[in-house]
Order: C-alpha cells, then sequence, then structure tokens
C-alpha cells in the first residue's frame, strides 16, 4: 500500500489504543445506564445486546457491522441489516456494506430470503457476497447468531483472502431437535498474502475458483423446544450438542478449480453445578481430502501474536481459543481439538464485584499432506499434540478480566516467556 513500516506500525498501534478506548466507553456508558435506571434503559439495552439487533419498523439494524477491527482492515465500520415481519413474514431482504480503512477497501453482502413453511423454519435463500474470510477458519452453517460486544481474536487476525460467493441454501428444522441447512455456492478466492497453490497436475494458483456443495446439521437432543407463531424456538438449553457438517468442492463445475472434501465435527458437553459453578468440554475435528489450499484447511483458532515480549503480545483472550500459539504457526488437513474449563462458583466480595476463577486446559493434534504443494509460507504440524494450561479471573471491572495461559510438552518453545500468554479477557452479561 506504499505506506513505510514504522509508520504503518504507529498508525496501527494508533487505531488500537482507540479500539480499546471505544470498547471501555461503551462499557462505561453501559454500567452508568443500569445504575441510574433499573427499567426502561436495561430491559431494551439488554434486548439489543442479547439479539445483535436494534429493531425498528420494517427493519432490523444488525450491530455487528458497526465498529470491529483487525491487522488487515485496520478499523472496519459499515452498516447493515434485516427486514423483519413488520414488512412481511413470508420475505425478507439482507444486506450489509462495510469499510476498512487500513486497506482502504469496500466489502459488501446482499440477499433474500422466502419461507416456504412457517413450522419447520422453512426457508430458501439467495446471496452474492464480497468480503474477507479468516485463512483456514471453518463455521458450521448452523451456528446460531451470537453477538459479541467485539470479537476477541479477531483483533490479532491479519491472514485473510478475499471471495465473492455467490450462493443458494435451504433452512430447515428436520424435526425440533434437529437443524439443518444446505449450501451450494461458487466463490472466487484470491488470498490477501503472499501465497501459491502448487498441484503438479493442475498448475500453480495464486486466485482460483470453488464450486462448494455443504450439508450441516445441529443435534439438539437435549433441549427443550416450542411451537410459537414465529416458528420452532429452544426454550431450555440442553446437553449434549452435536454438529456436523460435510462439504464437497467439485473440480471442474462451473470452472472450478479444486476437488476435494471435508468434514468437520462438534460436541459441545456442560455440566451444571451448585452456586454458578460450570464445568464445559469442547471437541472439535476435522477431516479434509483431496486438493485442499491452505485458505480451506484447518488451524486450531490460534490467538497469540509473533511479538518479542509477553507485553507486546499482550491482547484479548477468545472464548475458545489457543492463546499460547502463534497465528499462522500450525495449519492442517486433518486435526482434532479437546478444550475443558472448569469455573468456579462467583467470589463475592461486594455487589459490584464477583469475580470468577475458571481453570482450563487445550490439547490438540494434526497433520498436513503435501506441505510442499503451500508455497510461500512456513509452517508446523500438530502430529506431537499441542498442549495448553491456563487460568482465567474474570468480570473484574466493567466485565474485564485477566488471562493466563502457559505451553508445554511437545511444542514447548525455547524461551521460557515465549511459552507464556498474558491477556485480558472480556465477559458481560447482561440478562435480567
Amino acid at each position: 500500500m506504499g505506506i513505510p513500516s514504522d509508520l504503518e506500525k504507529q498508525i496501527t498501534f494508533i487505531q488500537m489504543k482507540y479500539c480499546l478506548f471505544f470498547c471501555f466507553l461503551s462499557l462505561s456508558i453501559i454500567s452508568k445506564s443500569q445504575a441510574q435506571n433499573d427499567s426502561i434503559p436495561k430491559s431494551f439495552l439488554s434486548k439489543t445486546l442479547e439479539s445483535g439487533y436494534l429493531e425498528v419498523p420494517y427493519f432490523n439494524f444488525d450491530l455487528r457491522y458497526l465498529v470491529k477491527y483487525n491487522q488487515y482492515e485496520g478499523f472496519r465500520t459499515g452498516i447493515g441489516g434485516v427486514t423483519n415481519s413488520d414488512l412481511s413474514e413470508v420475505i425478507r431482504f439482507e444486506g450489509y456494506t462495510v469499510y476498512g480503512f487500513l486497506d482502504d477497501e469496500f466489502k459488501y453482502r446482499a440477499g433474500t430470503g422466502i419461507r416456504l413453511a412457517k413450522k419447520t423454519n422453512t426457508w430458501i435463500n439467495l446471496s452474492y457476497t464480497d468480503d474477507l474470510q479468516e485463512t483456514a477458519s471453518s463455521n458450521f452453517l448452523t451456528d446460531q447468531r451470537l453477538f459479541q460486544l467485539f470479537e476477541p481474536r479477531l483483533i490479532n487476525i491479519e491472514t485473510f483472502y478475499k471471495h465473492v460467493t455467490k450462493s443458494l441454501s435451504i433452512e430447515h428444522q428436520l424435526v425440533p431437535e434437529i437443524l439443518t441447512e444446505t449450501q451450494f455456492s461458487m466463490s472466487k478466492i484470491e488470498p490477501k498474502f503472499d501465497y501459491t497453490y502448487n498441484v503438479e497436475t493442475l498448475g500453480s494458483f495464486k486466485n482460483y475458483k470453488l464450486s462448494l456443495l455443504t450439508f450441516s446439521a445441529q443435534l439438539s437432543l437435549f433441549s427443550e423446544f416450542k411451537q410459537t407463531p414465529a416458528g420452532i424456538i429452544e426454550t431450555k438449553s440442553g446437553f449434549p450438542k452435536f454438529s456436523i457438517q460435510y462439504t464437497k468442492s467439485f473440480s471442474n463445475l462451473l470452472k472450478s478449480d479444486f476437488g476435494f472434501s471435508k468434514l468437520d465435527f462438534r460436541a459441545i458437553q456442560q455440566f451444571k453445578h451448585q452456586k454458578e459453578a460450570l464445568t464445559e468440554f469442547v471437541l472439535t475435528s476435522g477431516v479434509a481430502n483431496g486438493d485442499v489450499p491452505i485458505t480451506h484447511a484447518y488451524h486450531a483458532y490460534p490467538n497469540n501474536v509473533n511479538k518479542g515480549t509477553i507485553l507486546q503480545r499482550f491482547s484479548v483472550a477468545g472464548t475458545n481459543s489457543f492463546e499460547t500459539m502463534y497465528f499462522n504457526e500450525f495449519y492442517s488437513d486433518k486435526f482434532v481439538s479437546l478444550q475443558m474449563k472448569h469455573k468456579l462458583s462467583p467470589i463475592n466480595i461486594s455487589p459490584w464485584l464477583k469475580p470468577e476463577v475458571v481453570f482450563i486446559y487445550r490439547y490438540a493434534m494434526g497433520r498436513m499432506n503435501n506441505i510442499e504443494r503451500h508455497e510461500s509460507i512456513t509452517f508446523n504440524t500438530l502430529e506431537q499434540g499441542y498442549s495448553e494450561a491456563g487460568l482465567e479471573i474474570n468480570k473484574l471491572f466493567f466485565g474485564f478480566g485477566l488471562s493466563f495461559a502457559y505451553r508445554h510438552g511437545a511444542y514447548y518453545l525455547p524461551k521460557f516467556e515465549d511459552n507464556f500468554a498474558f491477556k485480558f479477557t472480556f465477559n458481560l452479561n447482561l440478562k435480567r
């Protein structure tokens, strides 16, 4: 972009400070509003932040697109949303437009959906997207929409690819306990980092096209549901929950360059104890076969920036990420990870200070076939197993806390401080 590296670092640092300042300011305003009025403002604010939407007649503004920050775009800001039932109960229109200040690019999405059956929440959707996606991230189509005031890992991510995607999908509640979504998409992929995928029988690719068919299912077999005028809703969340997703890329279909398949699986189990104590297990795995470029491989959700000292790496801890694993350090086409958390009962120090202590252990294994195909990028693999132990002290001040994590085992680094991560956490619960 023509910006000297020293100046770019200064710009990034200034942006980061203002991003954090914005978060603290927002939380201060929230806290003051709740303290001053515990009725209408709290109810309205809770509803808005829990859903992630600001509801007005005919349209729900999506708060996800207001302000975000990452290492590639810098500040990313825009507007978006979806029409609501005031306009129509059988058709909806959705979309967004955002702008990245550091890469000086607009991104956008436009889509529409038609409801085929209210009883089973069946929708057929069309969309066109021109945006960025984190390299090697893997998301389930059926994941419920989650809103966060800011996304912890996003602040540190710098490796993205651009995709221009046309998609057709069908959402369907097979039974109340089983939610499904099937999608066919065509994408033009452009990695935003120095990368070439070289397959001897196909050639070298810096950009490529993919035609993907994806089937995703979420099984909430132990939850409770009820039928409402708006459709099926979950009234009580039960565990374990399972998600499974199969993706097939068709070579030579509509000019698609590669053929591969992916099978993803996730299981979440929670055990609730007395006095709000909680134990959680998250098992995630993925298997990819065929000609899989790095953009569609797997990582283990690393969240550590590659800087020299502990304080230089100080940032925001993620929800289910490896805090001591460096970005772009490991990639896999087959992997499995297990994350275990045990939250103790809140420590009741005062009405406004009730910190929560959480013990954490994370483990991941993986491997990568045909590493030589991935050119201009260097990474390691996880055959020997990656281990990390951590401790969080949450909700010390306006939802902020501290996180400590230590990397040990087969991938222990020679310098002690390189194995240690010290960060802050953010947990805000506005439910009444």
